[in-house]
């Protein structure tokens, strides 16, 4: 997996998102400030209601920059096979069915799932109870989580 090329990705579909939380913010502020919307009573409050929505908007948009600006800043050097686990790394995981799954440990937007080169990477963060388990594990590194009171163990099996 080249994971300079999921490090692009991740950025475009940053990019994306912060994009279209412009254009979020952007019609809420056009929604707030609408002739229509100026309030004829203390009951009507449509318009003070799109103005918190626009002031909404406008932190989703600042919080989106602040993700694109922490994944650029990330190294996209090959990871080296002595180094244990941290922010920055793909990571590849095989579990007890033999089932493959890529996560990229992110210091931002835990969640953001994409497809790269026929594979899903799912993002995930150091405060994601499979982020905490990674840190610091080097590669081929076997790993148990519980979830929902199941026990799921990984194995690491690449980290780039």
């Amino acid at each position: 997996m080249d994971k300079l090329l999921v490090l692009e990705e991740i950025l475009k579909a940053l990019a994306l998102a912060a994009q279209q939380a412009r254009n979020a913010a952007h019609q809420a502020h056009e929604t707030a400030t609408h002739a229509e919307n100026v309030a004829e009573n203390r009951y009507d409050t449509l318009g003070l209601e799109a103005a918190y929505l626009a002031h909404g908007q406008s932190l989703r948009v600042i919080e989106c920059e602040v993700d694109i600006d922490a994944f650029q800043a990330l190294n996209h050097d090959p990871w080296p096979a002595d180094q244990p686990i941290h922010i920055g790394a793909l990571v590849c995981l095989i579990d007890d069915q033999k089932n493959q799954r890529w996560l990229f440990l992110g210091p931002r937007a835990g969640g953001l799932k994409l497809q790269v080169g026929g594979q899903e990477i799912v993002l995930i963060t150091p405060s994601a109870p499979l982020g905490k388990a990674l840190l610091g594990c080097l590669l081929n590194a076997e790993i148990t989580l519980s979830v929902n009171g199941q026990q799921q163990h990984h194995e690491i099996v690449g980290i780039y």
